[in-house]
């Protein structure tokens, strides 16, 4: 039997994924953009925000000089915004350190924010050919079923047995091919459910496929209960504009514009104090549930009209009022993108 390597890069030479955006060329820029895309992203939904993405940033030097709000309105909508915020200030490292050239250094490109060893390896793999061994969710999966490594891949004694796996697996030659390769087969055969078995190219010896086991590779994470939490958004509209504020970096939704959450106040305390206005009118909406990985939010959305002089708010760099018909100030979170289309639903605004 041929080596495992062999039959993957078999494989992937007749079925293997070629034709993806970021893939022309050999440009280490657009695959570390890619890259960090596809954390946690389905590759059908990164196409149109990577090829948007690189427009607008067509360079690491590009997106270094960009504002920050500029870099999270383009991924509004992806989720997961720390990868966008990283993004932003290794491009200014790159910009700084390495004259706005991407490293080929591997521990230079896993100094870089966002970039661990897997997507370090990834990046000089897919790019430059350097042999690295990875291990983003497609491999594990792969190898944990192949070689019927149990255990959480978050466990520190099973992500070795893996990486050692890796490395052993990686060959010398076709680095980049194989690299894709593993995470192609992980993404279109060898899938976290229904896996197609039978066409899989190293299925012959693949211990879990023998063994009937599947499903228990790679082990689950234990379960912990998520707890349920409650916010209070006031959408605040006078005329036709909205007021939003810039959250905080650290935290949920970190720099992205978004409604304000009332707290401990009155609606009529808070509208004095921060917009020198009263309240004419309030109308709550229907409760919005949004998931995070360790928790989810209930958010209790209240339309309040205001009577305000839409004064320019002390702070402009973090607060605004926001005319609904026109582009938003940066990115915005999705549920508070999901108010902000029914408040201009709600207003007749048909176009931003």
């Amino acid at each position: 039997m041929t080596s495992f390597s062999d039959r993957l890069l078999a494989w992937f030479d007749t079925h293997g994924r070629k034709d993806l955006p970021w893939q022309q060329g050999d440009d280490a820029y657009r695959i570390w953009i890619s890259e960090i895309m596809l954390q946690q992203t389905q590759v059908l939904t990164v196409i149109p925000y990577f090829e948007r993405f690189i427009v607008s940033f067509p360079t690491a030097r590009a997106l270094a000089d960009a504002e920050l709000d500029e870099v999270l309105h383009h991924w509004s909508g992806l989720g997961y915004y720390a990868r966008a915020r990283n993004l932003h200030r290794a491009a200014r490292t790159i910009r700084d350190d390495f004259g706005g050239v991407f490293p080929t250094d591997i521990d230079d490109v896993m100094a870089l924010p966002g970039i661990g060893r897997s997507t370090a390896g990834a990046i000089l793999s897919l790019a430059l050919d350097q042999r690295h061994p990875i291990l983003d969710g497609n491999a594990k999966r792969v190898l944990a079923r192949h070689d019927a490594i149990g255990g959480w891949p978050g466990k520190t004694t099973v992500t070795k047995r893996l990486w050692d796996l890796a490395e052993r697996r990686t060959p010398r030659e076709r680095s980049a091919e194989y690299t894709q390769a593993i995470m192609d087969l992980g993404a279109t055969l060898c899938t976290r459910g229904s896996p197609a078995c039978g066409r899989c190219p190293v299925h012959e010896d693949c211990k879990a496929c023998a063994t009937g086991t599947i499903d228990d590779y790679p082990g689950r994470k234990p379960k912990k209960e998520k707890p349920l939490r409650q916010t209070t958004m006031l959408m605040a509209k006078s005329s036709e504009r909205v007021y939003l504020e810039r959250r905080p970096e650290a935290g949920i939704w970190g720099g992205l514009w978004s409604l304000p959450e009332l707290g401990e106040r009155t609606i009529e305390d808070w509208c004095r104090d921060k917009l020198n206005g009263e309240v004419t009118a309030t109308e709550p909406w229907q409760t919005m549930r949004h998931s995070f990985s360790h928790y989810d939010l209930d958010i209790q959305p209240i339309l309040v009209r205001v009577d305000s002089p839409l004064r320019k708010v002390a702070d402009s760099d973090n607060m605004t009022w926001y005319r609904l018909d026109e582009t938003p100030p940066g990115g915005i979170a999705a549920p508070v993108k999901k108010l902000i289309d029914q408040l201009k639903k709600s207003s007749n605004v048909t176009h931003d």
